[in-house]
């Protein structure tokens, strides 16, 4: 199986400036990455607008101009974008993770678990289904921000004698006053799944005078900390998961072959 490389861009966004938004990930970060090899760039969540519960004036149809962008970035760089947004779907506003190639929109998955802290389970609706994405024969489970919090969803099942996946990723925008179990948390998930963790974070201050620091991370199955981004700096890194890594785990210390 052959390594994933991933870059992580842990950026400040514009609170409901869609404009402003596509503008700044473009100047600032994806234009560098042009002519870089990656298999997969990963934007935080809500990319377009922050983290907002105004879906109905933000709402966007999957053939709409933020993933259209998306499909032209993804054309770019010769490789997958992927990143949420507000999308409104049969009537109902998701907050959905997507992946696309310049092509199309190859998985997409919505937000299970809603934040009622801020709401988002008023104006949201939530997704009814894990969702795997493969990539380069990796399988990655894909989680929005909050789904960090709930292990069972994210468990790793043992089908057939293999684990599911290989990798999760969870893009966000996670405040600052709860950085630290933001990066416990990443660490846990990816011990106990024996799986790579990606955490996509945020920096900067949102519409609602909420802060965010990044902390964005890259965990593997051991639980090592491969890269931790720089707090309250935009930042692009591309980062290689190297599969021997899985291969070494799953022959040393095969746990989830006694899990519950």
């Amino acid at each position: 199986m052959q390594d994933l490389n991933i870059a992580i861009v842990q950026t400040q966004q514009f609170w409901e400036d869609k404009q402003a938004n596509l503008e700044h990930f473009e100047t600032a970060h994806l234009g560098g990455l042009t002519g870089k090899e990656m298999d997969l760039v990963l934007l935080p969540e809500m990319f377009n607008t922050g983290f907002t519960m105004n879906a109905e004036n933000m709402a966007e149809q999957m053939d709409g101009p933020s993933i259209a962008w998306l499909k032209k970035w993804a054309g770019e760089l010769n490789c997958q974008i992927g990143a949420s947004l507000i999308i409104e779907d049969g009537g109902k506003y998701y907050n959905r993770f997507v992946i696309v190639s310049a092509e199309k929109v190859l998985t997409h998955y919505d937000k299970k678990h809603l934040f009622r802290m801020a709401d988002e389970h008023q104006h949201f609706s939530p997704g009814q289904q894990r969702v795997l994405h493969q990539l380069k024969g990796w399988k990655i489970l894909l989680q929005v921000c909050y789904d960090l919090r709930f292990p069972v969803f994210s468990r790793n099942r043992t089908i057939n004698g293999k684990k599911e996946y290989d990798a999760m990723i969870y893009i966000a925008n996670w405040p600052e006053k709860r950085n630290q179990v933001w990066k416990v948390l990443l660490q846990a998930r990816a011990m106990e799944n024996q799986a790579y963790c990606i955490g996509v974070n945020r920096v900067g201050i949102d519409g609602n005078e909420i802060t965010y620091t990044g902390d964005s991370m890259l965990v593997d199955p051991w639980g090592n900390k491969l890269f931790q981004f720089s707090e309250n700096k935009e930042m692009v890194k591309i980062l290689t998961l190297p599969y021997q890594t899985i291969l070494d785990i799953t022959e040393r210390f095969p746990a989830f072959m006694d899990a519950d």
